[in-house]
């Protein structure tokens, strides 16, 4: 896989429709600035989550076609997809298969049947699902309240609990008055008082089984039925990777993501796939690298790298682990350490980094901001408990937004915040951390809004109501918006830096690096086949200079 820098977006990010991306790649700023793009899932069919809720692995041409891939492989740059392992949309073909078929439907054991997967392990509730002996369940790792369970209607009535580790959510159309006189023999009138009144509850966020039906008891049962009967899903199912469907799906896809063009998947979520009774539901071992195999077994017939996405502290050690089993891993550690040394005014935690990576040879994939929030529980391990908590009260007092995992602090936590506003808005410590990052090992990955020095959208997430923290970081962009901003000063700088990683031959997973210095002054040096380039660091002023050497010249590159 080449190193060179890598886009980063989702395909309506700039302009709306993949298209306008692809005109503005096309431009003189652009050419030469990147290797590779990484399109966000929701070029796919999707429901949720903005694309990692994937209904289909089909092109929502809503946003773009192939034609646009096409065009973006012409201008050099391959491309890195999205491949969701763990689940599938409520709203994908095999689970709507199972609403409407039930136990005949194909695809019943596609995904997991909760009560089959627990069964002789546990106790039957009222509602109709097995609640786990508690010593097989205490370890287990949820990612939100409660049994992870979403109760699905058969077509006999049934309610059958299915496996959903993510996202769900059951809403219940509005009942009209049709149905009700037809089930009910009530008259108009009356049919028509009780639907307004059925409705109202349903409006107030009541499920069927909560409204009271004083004054209409008798008729309870029947409307009960009839709007759970026409509820709606919407969720992410987990898959049942024992079910040999689900590794014809698994085929398909990877088959399908190598005919868009894809050099690089990604996978979430895949440490959540294997699942046993009694193990933590997460990373479990040995079988998530049972599954990492197969799936590479499968990749390697589609010439794809695979690009494994696990979030772990750093004393957990899980890049060691990638690395030790041949594949590149996230540096979920570089944003993280890059503010923490600009707000100290000294570099070594980088120093440190690099040389860790340098020594055991671990090839990643770094960044500065991402679609996601900043990650900084990943540094657990790596520096102290009390220094990330300080990291994390800087960032949220320059507007970022803290995601905890159900409440519980120190489980699982990153800053929501555009990299620019974590900065707190500094177009020189901006451009500080961006020659910092190419001069860091690994693939640097560019988000489309650092690259655009975007703030803190707090308008897109009041727009998006509860959960929608990390619209902060997703700011859409016009045309006419992305034009102005490509004119702005941080950005041409930014394009320039960017462009000499990609072309500057010193580069590379097989180039050396040497480090000099400490504290406030850093020097990062590459050299590959005779060509040598360097990146004087002040973390007092945060001024650099960088220049470049061969054999018959030496000049500077950037000074800022």
């Amino acid at each position: 896989m080449s190193d060179g820098p890598m886009f980063n977006a989702y395909p309506d990010s700039l302009g709306g429709k993949l298209s306008d991306i692809v005109s503005i790649l096309e431009k003189p700023e652009f050419k030469d600035v990147f290797q590779s793009f990484y399109i966000l899932p929701s070029i796919y069919q999707s429901d949720l989550d903005r694309g990692f809720s994937v209904t289909s692995y089909n092109i929502n041409e809503n946003l773009g076609d192939i034609k646009d891939l096409e065009n973006i492989k012409n201008l050099g740059i391959d491309l890195k997809l999205d491949f969701i392992l763990n689940h599938l949309s409520v709203q994908s073909m095999q689970f709507q298969d199972i609403i409407k078929n039930g136990e005949a439907s194909v695809y019943k054991d596609f995904f997991i049947n909760w009560n089959k997967f627990w069964e002789g392990l546990g106790e039957m509730s009222e509602e109709g699902y097995i609640i786990p002996h508690e010593e097989l369940i205490k370890d287990m790792f949820f990612r939100k309240p409660g049994l992870p369970i979403l109760m699905t209607r058969f077509p006999d009535g049934r309610e059958v609990p299915y496996w959903n580790t993510f996202y769900q959510e059951v809403k219940y159309q509005h009942i009209n008055i049709q149905d009700i006189m037809t089930e009910t023999g009530l008259p108009e009138t009356k049919a028509q008082n009780l639907a307004d009144f059925i409705n109202g509850q349903l409006d107030s966020g009541k499920k069927p089984g909560s409204i009271s039906f004083e004054g209409y008891n008798e008729y309870k049962d029947i409307i009960i039925e009839l709007l759970e009967s026409g509820r709606n899903y919407l969720g992410q199912m987990d898959l049942n990777i024992k079910s040999p469907l689900v590794w014809e799906h698994y085929k398909e896809t990877l088959k399908k993501l190598a005919s868009y063009g894809a050099k690089i998947v990604r996978l979430d979520a895949f440490a959540y796939a294997p699942k046993e009774p009694g193990r933590k539901n997460f990373l479990n071992e040995p079988e998530t690298w049972d599954l990492l195999e197969q799936i590479q077994n499968l990749a390697d017939q589609y010439n794809i790298t695979l690009l494994p996405e696990i979030h772990a502290s750093y004393s957990e050690k899980i890049y060691e682990l990638l690395a030790a089993k041949g594949y590149m891993s996230y540096d979920f550690f570089l944003p993280g350490l890059i503010i923490y040394a600009t707000e100290h005014k000294n570099g070594d935690v980088l120093v440190r980094w690099a040389e860790e990576l340098v020594s055991k040879k671990i090839r990643t994939v770094n960044m500065l901001g991402c679609h996601d929030g900043i990650p900084l529980l990943d540094l657990k391990g790596f520096l102290p408990d009390e220094e990330i908590e300080e990291l994390i009260g800087i960032l949220t007092k320059r507007g970022g937004y803290v995601k905890n995992l159900h409440g519980q602090k120190n489980m699982y936590y990153q800053v929501n915040a555009t990299y620019y506003s974590a900065l707190g808005e500094d177009k020189q410590k901006m451009l500080f951390a961006r020659a910092l990052q190419i001069f860091m090992p690994g693939k640097p990955q560019v988000w489309y809004l650092d690259l655009f020095a975007g703030k803190n959208d707090y308008e897109a997430v009041k727009k998006a109501g509860s959960g929608g923290h990390k619209e902060i970081n997703r700011t859409n962009l016009t045309l006419c918006q992305t034009e102005e901003a490509i004119n702005q000063d941080i950005v041409q700088k930014q394009l320039e830096l960017l462009r000499f990683r990609n072309t500057c031959p010193a580069f590379g997973f097989d180039a050396e690096l040497e480090i000099q210095g400490q504290g406030s002054s850093i020097m990062f040096k590459w050299n590959k086949n005779g060509t040598e380039t360097t990146l004087d660091a002040d973390f007092t002023s945060f001024k650099f200079e960088i220049t470049c050497k061969t054999l018959d010249k030496t000049w500077i590159v950037a000074t800022c």
